[in-house]
């Protein structure tokens, strides 16, 4: 196949832009807009003036919570406790009896009036009908009674936070670990449920250009997911799937190493946590503010462990102590880990006192990050963080030190939507205010570079997807345009491995 008179972004230093690409089988064939006559015989497509790019990754989604939600009410951008109440009312009124109401999306930091949500309001709207509303940063769940009583009152863990009223009586909003704990004690979903939601996940991502995930719902079991939906059928996605850190054990004793599975679905790297999010205030500042989840010494533990097992790390760390903390783990274990070539990230990276900025790169430790947060977070980066955003999502500052920066969309909490991200990272704004810490913003070709090339690398497929070059793998996207010149460009088609999963041509 020749794509042919249109603008081929490969992201190849060598040949940065070309006129037309050739493919063979699933790989592009030798000579990018040069030897395409090479091919016998080749199907000739008509790219109308489009734009090629790679296939678009997103490094950090949990994909399948990500599809749940999807047929879940969603909470997302509700400006008012009445506003959330609404929509979970009008939810819960058309569901079948005895279905618990399930959304997610709630950020009360957003609503005018100020208030926090509670079980009596909740109940207000649901009844005596189980409801659990996840906020839109995944580390706060409120409930209603009916869903509260599932507990018994087992509500306390070490890293939970159970938030109570003046009679001490919990309000009905669980944070970090005791709302993950309820979640999986009491909120269960089958496979079935979930494999439903993700073959229908897969086919959305396609129309987005997404061809590659990084998925961090290995807490869940995704990797047992996943492993059916390749058992029936081909995956048309590249899955590079999280382990929880506590399993390391397991795998060393298996001899499993980070890179086992197949050219679809591989093992990628153990999940920490350090600390909590912005959203719910948890995360865990020098200010001594936050949730702890782990220490670095615990961290510097587990390093230690997941070098010995052959899997790097990836620790999500949100506060200017947690990236603290998480560098100086990384730096007091790098003589175990750094001649075994592990590619270790910190996921999200979101606010760095002045003098972390430059270890990242010296280190050697990839900034897994979002840029959609940014535009997003402002008002409660602003609130929460006062006098600390000039290191709030510092993408660009990261981006010049060195640092290899990779970009995903943590959806469900933003829209797995790789192009709606790149666009916040380089605009810095996506509600037509005036850009945020606009000196954090990155260039189109670094956002572009940062949703191909690098999370093929913390991938270890360097060599084999992530540019469009003679012998990599045919993943790639067809645009309307080219997006260096009009950032408001749009996904035409998909195609992974040489196969169109997306809108095949021709196209009007």
């Amino acid at each position: 196949m020749i794509l042919e008179n249109g603008t081929i972004r490969t992201l190849d230093p060598s040949l940065p832009v070309a006129r037309a690409l050739a493919i063979a089988g699933e790989r592009i064939a030798g000579g990018v807009g040069t030897h395409e006559t090479a091919l016998a015989s080749p199907e000739t497509v008509d790219l109308g003036g489009r734009c090629v790019v790679p296939g678009l990754n997103d490094a950090h989604v949990h994909f399948p919570t990500w599809a749940l939600v999807q047929s879940q009410v969603s909470l997302d951008g509700a400006r008012s406790l009445e506003e959330a109440l609404s929509r979970a009312g009008a939810a819960a009124a058309a569901l079948p009896a005895g279905r618990w109401l399930r959304g997610h999306g709630w950020r009360s930091g957003d609503w005018s009036p100020a208030v926090e949500p509670t079980r009596q309001a909740l109940d207000a709207v649901t009844g005596d009908r189980p409801a659990a509303l996840i906020a839109k940063d995944y580390h706060s769940l409120w409930l209603n009674t009916a869903a509260l009583a599932a507990a018994n009152g087992d509500l306390e863990i070490e890293g939970g936070v159970v938030e109570r009223d003046a009679q001490g009586e919990p309000t009905g909003v669980l944070r970090e670990e005791s709302a993950w704990r309820f979640k999986d004690r009491h909120m269960l979903t089958s496979d079935e449920e979930y494999l439903d939601a993700m073959r229908a996940g897969i086919e959305l991502a396609h129309t987005r250009g997404v061809t590659a995930v990084h998925d961090k719902d290995g807490w869940l079991g995704a990797l047992r997911l996943w492993q059916r939906l390749e058992a029936e059928a081909p995956l048309s996605l590249r899955v590079l799937q999280s382990v929880p850190h506590e399993q390391v054990g397991e795998l060393r004793a298996l001899g499993v190493r980070s890179s086992f599975g197949s050219p679809m679905l591989r093992l990628g790297h153990l999940k920490v946590f350090m600390d909590g999010t912005l959203g719910s205030q948890t995360a865990w500042m020098l200010d001594g503010s936050g949730v702890r989840i782990t220490s670095g010494e615990a961290l510097a533990e587990i390093v230690r462990r997941g070098a010995e097992a052959g899997f790097p790390v990836a620790v999500h760390a949100i506060g200017d102590r947690a990236n603290r903390e998480a560098l100086d783990a990384f730096e007091a274990t790098q003589d175990v880990w750094r001649p075994l070539g592990l590619r270790h990230r910190i996921e999200h990276a979101q606010c760095l006192a002045p003098e972390e900025l430059p270890r990242f790169a010296a280190l050697g430790i990839a900034c897994s990050v979002q840029f959609s947060h940014a535009p997003s977070d402002r008002d409660l980066a602003d609130r929460y963080w006062a006098g600390k955003t000039d290191g709030a999502y510092a993408f660009r500052a990261l981006w010049d030190s060195g640092a290899l920066v990779a970009n995903g969309s943590d959806a469900p909490i933003e829209e797995l939507d790789p192009l709606a991200g790149i666009r916040a990272g380089v605009r810095r704004t996506i509600d037509g205010r005036p850009a945020w810490h606009p000196e954090q913003a990155v260039t189109v070709e670094q956002a572009l570079q940062a949703t191909t090339v690098n999370p093929a690398w913390l991938a270890g497929d360097e060599h084999r997807r992530g540019r469009l070059r003679p012998g990599f793998l045919a993943d790639l996207a067809v645009l309307d345009r080219d997006p260096v010149e009009d950032l408001d460009a749009q996904v035409v088609a998909t195609m992974v491995g040489g196969r169109w999963v997306h809108n095949p041509p021709p196209w009007d």
